[in-house]
């Protein structure tokens, strides 16, 4: 009898809900120990385009939700996490960690989730103002989501880099379009199927596996993002990155200086960094009305 061979997992990009093949029809094969693992697709311009259309078209919805809902929906997300700990165990290993390490990673991840699903009703009270002005008007300042933000998240800690670079995004209402990975990006599929499967609307979180070096300046020069959030050590790419931005002013984040496994990455200033203040003026109306009038 011959020998079974093995039907290997693909990993698809995630856009907009969905799980499609790259456009470009390209694939790389993931190797541990000179055996194959896993397919992982290699993603193009493309894709990027329709990542980025895919947020766009989401952040209405998104944003509009109340600050309380996106907390719920993203602690939907710790849960459904908590129950596939043994798939994300595994791949993690798969990955290189030992089986405590991965452990820890996830629950790690888990508990970040938590730590910023409690912030997005709490953002405004804290960093929002009402201002001093010389005239009659109530003049407030409140913080607003920027809009789409592009995302290159860190090449180790897959799972934890990932879930530091998306949920402090999101949990504000930006939508975003994330380049993964590219030595280990199995988690990263892993959590696009938890989030298809949670509360999030379709298009809120797009995650592209590929080449960084040439998906990460397509993303940084589309002129419908608003945002970017780097979290690379490559300094050439991190400069072109820059460049590419400045296009259309985009606002640019260098995540790569926060340790991503400190505690003290759990900020609101991290959150704050991806939001825009609107000050807004009101008329005070002076009551004319006088007793002597009666």
């Amino acid at each position: 009898m011959s020998k079974r061979i093995k039907v290997l997992k693909t990993y698809k990009i995630f856009i907009d809900g969905k799980f499609p093949r790259t456009e470009s029809g390209r694939y790389t094969q993931l190797k541990k120990d000179n055996l194959t693992i896993a397919n992982v697709c290699l993603s193009s311009r493309k894709d990027i385009r329709n990542a980025v259309l895919s947020a766009r078209n989401a952040f209405e919805s998104w944003s509009s939700k109340s600050a309380y809902n996106r907390s719920q929906i993203l602690y939907r997300i710790a849960e459904m996490m908590e129950g596939n700990k043994n798939q994300f165990i595994e791949e993690l290993i798969l990955q290189g960690l030992d089986s405590n390490k991965a452990i820890l990673e996830i629950d790690q991840s888990i508990d970040r989730i938590i730590y910023f699903a409690g912030w997005p009703d709490k953002i405004n009270p804290i960093f929002g103002s009402v201002n001093p002005v010389a005239s009659s008007h109530f003049n407030f300042t409140i913080l607003e989501p920027m809009g789409v933000v592009g995302i290159v998240a860190p090449e180790e800690n897959s799972l934890l880099g990932l879930i530091s670079s998306i949920i402090p995004v999101i949990l504000s209402g930006n939508t975003c379009v994330t380049i993964v990975s590219e030595k280990l990006p199995l988690c990263a599929i892993s959590l696009a199927e938890v989030i298809s499967n949670s509360d999030v609307p379709n298009g809120v979180v797009n995650i592209i596996t590929g080449n960084k070096d040439e998906l990460a300046p397509h993303l940084a020069q589309h002129m419908d993002v608003n945002a970017l959030g780097i979290n690379v050590d490559n300094k050439e790419l991190k400069n072109q990155m820059f460049f590419q931005a400045s296009n259309n002013l985009k606002r640019v984040v260098d995540v790569s200086k926060y340790n991503i496994e400190d505690s003290n990455f759990e900020s609101p200033y991290i959150v704050k960094k991806f939001m825009e203040a609107k000050t807004t003026w009101h008329p005070i109306e002076k009551d004319f009305t006088s007793s002597n009038n009666y």
